[in-house]
């Protein structure tokens, strides 16, 4: 039974139905949802938190911080990158997953990459680097959604706090520098245009690697 738990519990992190950044039920509907007693639960959820999956926080619940175990190792193994490597990275990743977004779109990512944009532009408007910084991951994980592509939104969600680190110093100016780029990036993948979109992403990231 704890078996058949446990997995049920691992299904629903990995599948969304338990986002990253949710709360996951607490004890008692656990409980009734899958007609287990106390302890198997405990148990389920402890399997949970050593797989890095969640995260227990004192008086407000169980949080989900991963969709998987691949994404807390990369995590785990980003925080220790150095800027140069956590760029490159980035600039190939992001460059392959605009090209594929651009041919595998559909209407729904268009409409959130186009939120996303907005989202990126007025967060200029503000002078706190925190919304710049979750603005722009915003908009390029809504290029990796978009390419349907599982995997890479499981590495995507698991580089997080390097791509976090390695923005840290391109958010400061009172002006966006990536701007254009950025407006060009989602054209292209509205447009289909999977070369251009690949450029946009080099076009971003190529300046801030050559500088090191």
């Amino acid at each position: 039974m704890t078996d058949a738990v446990t997995a049920r519990f691992h299904e629903a992190v990995a599948s969304g139905e338990w986002p990253v950044g949710e709360r996951i039920p607490v004890e008692a509907e656990l409980m009734a949802w899958v007609g287990a007693g106390r302890n198997t639960v405990r148990e389920a959820v402890q399997s949970l938190v050593r797989a890095g999956l969640v995260r227990r926080e004192q008086g407000r619940g169980t949080f989900v911080i991963a969709r998987s175990e691949l994404a807390t190792s990369l995590t785990r193994r980003a925080t220790r990158a150095h800027r140069r490597d956590g760029l490159e990275l980035r600039a190939a990743l992001d460059g392959a997953a605009a090209r594929i977004a651009a041919l595998r779109r559909g209407d729904e990512d268009v409409t959130a990459l186009r939120e996303a944009l907005d989202e990126r532009t007025r967060a200029w408007e503000q002078d706190d680097r925190q919304v710049r910084i979750v603005a722009d991951l915003r908009l390029h994980r809504a290029v990796v959604a978009a390419t349907h592509n599982e995997l890479f939104m499981e590495l995507y969600d698991g580089l997080v706090p390097l791509y976090e680190e390695v923005l840290a110093d391109d958010v400061d100016d009172d002006e966006d520098p990536h701007a254009g780029e950025h407006e060009q990036l989602v054209h292209a993948i509205v447009e289909r245009r999977p070369v251009e979109a690949e450029a946009a992403v080099a076009d971003i990231l190529t300046p801030l690697i050559d500088e090191l």
